[in-house]
């Protein structure tokens, strides 16, 4: 059970694009240069989020990648899935063959995990992530969905202010 890269470059590359999406749409060239992931994976990964409805495309100069949701409606699980990523503890791939045609004793523990996997992985929201990378940088500045209103935090309130 692990989470490739496949999975971990497709959210690193959702939280890169939902921190910049108040600038318009964001480059995939810009996404690899700055997260270090090869511009023609990220465009296979784009083009597996854009098919499950996560992002949209602009084509066009000024074009790129916009979040097609909320950041707040999109979880890490709407991800992993989107790229067909397949987080699975059973040695059997789920379908309870593992000993001799039948599920072996500690199916249903793994089945479980599982479960609990996609659960809280369904529980993180791409809005979550953004806020906490901007705390980590220092830069709690707006968080921006792709309405036109802002919401400012108090901290760029008072850096405003100053």
């Amino acid at each position: 059970m692990r989470l490739t890269t496949k999975g971990r470059f497709a959210v690193t590359a959702m939280i890169d694009l939902a921190l910049r999406q108040h600038e318009g749409p964001v480059t995939l060239a810009g996404i690899s240069e700055r997260q270090k992931i090869s511009l023609s994976y990220l465009e296979q990964l784009f083009g597996k989020l854009r098919r499950d409805k996560l992002v949209t495309s602009v084509r066009g100069p000024g074009g790129g990648y916009c979040l097609a949701r909320d950041m707040g409606a999109i979880s890490v699980a709407d991800v992993i899935r989107a790229v067909d990523e397949v987080l699975d503890a059973t040695q059997c791939g789920g379908k309870g063959d593992c000993a001799n045609s039948k599920p072996c004793m500690t199916h249903n523990l793994w089945t479980n995990l599982n479960h609990r996997m996609y659960d809280y992985l369904g529980s993180v929201s791409l809005e979550s992530l953004v806020q906490e990378q901007r705390r980590e940088s220092g830069t709690e500045a707006v968080l921006q969905d792709q309405r036109p209103s802002r919401r400012v935090t108090r901290r760029a309130e008072s850096r405003v202010a100053a």
